[in-house]
């Protein structure tokens, strides 16, 4: 399970430090992906695999189906976790999330965000302003 919020700095290289604590969970290898809101996705093999198969059987004569499952297939990479507990980000998936020197990474239970400094801070400020009423929308699905 992925939990928490870690800043990080992208070198020269378009590396990132993957934090310890998500580290142990991954084992040496996952896969980034283009996520939602200008974030990317970032899974573990396991976890991977389990929502490439549900995005493999969803109808393809929807527009909408094969529209996300080109956002999230064909923006996949995957990625070898270095001996310093680093990924290179590839450069389309920066230039798709905006990332420069400084990233923000969000543990949510099974998956990992990756967001560029502003863009999470600008999101988390809306999000937090709205928490009232996102949590009164939630009420109604039982959560």
């Amino acid at each position: 399970m992925f939990i928490g919020e870690y800043q990080a700095s992208i070198d020269e290289k378009g590396r990132v430090l993957i934090p310890v604590k998500f580290r142990t969970a991954l084992k040496n290898k996952v896969v980034v992906t283009r996520g939602l809101d200008n974030s990317l996705f970032l899974y573990s093999m396991e976890e991977w695999k389990k929502l490439a198969e549900k995005l493999s059987t969803l109808p393809i004569a929807t527009a909408n189906t094969r529209a996300f499952s080109r956002l999230m297939l064909a923006g996949a990479m995957d990625c070898e976790i270095d001996k310093q507990g680093r990924i290179i980000l590839p450069s389309y998936l920066k230039e798709f999330a905006k990332i420069n020197k400084k990233a923000v990474l969000a543990g949510l239970y099974n998956r990992i965000e990756i967001w560029s400094e502003e863009l999470w801070v600008a999101y988390k400020q809306q999000t937090e302003a709205a928490s009232n009423s996102i949590a009164e929308q939630l009420g109604s699905l039982g959560v």
